[in-house]
């Protein structure tokens, strides 16, 4: 048995903010005219309004697929709605659902990683019909207050992040579905880029409930990594990128976008790129990207996934 990704379903916050909005809106230092843009490609993104929550964004996706027959539900997001319960509960509840959930969270491949667990699952026979959601609201996490530069290059990551919801819906299925997957990770890099507050270590400081990272430092934890774990894909499966009707890559910046299809050679006519109109949306770009991508039941579609941690992924699925 196999598990088949019959479904996948985005919601995008209709509030959006252009590049030079977000400058304007940083308060106690100038940036640099257009350096957002510059430097990421991201002209726009999504912002939720203030009384929405992570669930309701990944509520407002599922409700997009069939949701007959779910008989397990994974939250799988960087954000969340609180601490404690797991956000799967609301999200459930909201939904009108009554069956086993839980939360998987690991940074932009939360969803990836809520997609392996469902899998998995799927095909040892524990469940037949499972749906993968996601909620990222990372702009709650946005500093705006900036004393001076250096504060404002370790808060850039947030000014390219984006609001959005996500549902991929998982199926049982006899001839076709995912068909290779791959994960790895290298948790020394986990303090490159990091959103320190509310957990054991700082539980109530508001001064760190803001995203902090270091983009040149993340960029080559990657880069020393490397891209073996994509290009072993093709290998042990016997295909090329051509093969694929969409190829779903996360996407941060243009610029490393760029980096990146040149070192896989990816082809431009497979990649969906999202990041100029949406910007970083976390853990729901990949099924943003399939949600866009011109596929038909039958065709394969390759995923690969970064995220902060730093882990890595990729999975390829037959439609």
């Amino acid at each position: 048995m196999k598990a088949r990704i019959s479904g996948v379903a985005t919601f995008l916050p209709g509030r959006t903010l252009s590049s030079a909005q977000v400058e304007k809106g940083i308060r106690g230092y100038v940036p640099p005219a257009g350096i957002v843009e510059r430097m990421t490609g991201i002209q726009w993104r999504h912002v939720a309004d203030d009384d929405q929550q992570a669930s309701d964004l990944a509520v407002s996706a599922a409700r997009k697929l069939d949701l007959d027959g779910i008989d397990l539900l994974i939250f799988a997001s960087a954000s969340q709605d609180m601490v404690e319960p797991a956000t799967a509960h609301i999200v459930s509840a909201k939904l009108g659902l009554s069956c086993p959930v839980f939360d998987v969270k690991n940074a932009c491949n939360s969803v990836l990683n809520g997609i392996q667990v469902a899998e998995a699952l799927i095909r040892t026979g524990g469940h037949r019909r499972v749906l993968v959601c996601s909620g990222e609201m990372p702009s709650r996490a946005v500093r705006w207050q900036v004393s001076d530069r250096a504060q404002f290059v370790e808060s850039f990551a947030g000014y390219t992040l984006s609001d959005a919801g996500a549902a991929v819906l998982l199926t049982a299925d006899a001839r076709r579905g995912v068909f290779y997957r791959d994960f790895s990770a290298d948790s020394t890099a986990w303090g490159v880029g990091t959103l320190p507050g509310g957990g054991s270590a700082h539980p109530r400081d508001p001064e760190y409930s803001y995203f902090k990272g270091d983009g040149r430092r993340m960029k080559a934890a990657f880069e020393l990594v490397g891209p073996d774990l994509f290009l072993n894909a093709l290998k042990h499966t016997g295909l090329g990128w051509d093969d694929f009707a969409v190829v779903a890559v996360h996407q941060v910046a243009m610029p490393y976008l760029r980096f990146l299809t040149g070192v896989l050679d990816l082809p431009d006519d497979r990649l969906v790129v999202t990041l100029p109109d949406h910007g970083n949306c976390a853990s729901a770009t990949l099924p943003l990207q399939l949600s866009l991508g011109g596929w038909s039941p039958g065709d394969r579609v390759a995923m690969l996934g970064l995220g902060g941690g730093i882990s890595m992924g990729v999975m390829l699925a037959e439609m």
